[in-house]
Formats: C-alpha cells, structure tokens, sequence
C-alpha cells in the first residue's frame, strides 16, 4: 500500500474507519446468519400464543 502513505491525515483516517466498520458489520451479519438470527421474545411470544390455543381448544372440548 504505497498510496497510502501520501493520503492526508484526515483522508487515512476515513479510510481505516470505512474499513473498520465494514469489517464489524460483516461480522454482525455472519454471527446473526450462523445462529440464526431468531429474536427469543418473539420465540416466547409464539409459544404462550400456541398453549393459549390448546387450552381454548381443551376447553370447549370439554364443554361440548
């Protein structure tokens, strides 16, 4: 990287921090997409949802 050297301060400055942040955000997209990426209250939202539907089912079975 021999143009580097003769970027002005400011200039260098801009490009190490484009660089960093690409960087963190391909590691946040990476790690998001090797788990997953599922949002655990919504996980828990789900399933209180689906027990509320088979104890209403439960019940008016058993009223019937």
């Amino acid at each position: 990287m021999a143009g580097f050297g003769s970027l002005a301060p400011k200039t260098k400055n801009i490009v190490v921090a484009g660089g960093l942040s690409a960087f963190v955000l391909g590691v946040y997209y990476y790690t998001m997409r090797a788990v997953g990426g599922t949002d655990e209250l919504q996980v828990a939202i789900d399933k209180f949802e689906g027990m509320k539907k088979k104890d209403a089912g439960n019940s008016s079975a058993a009223g019937s």
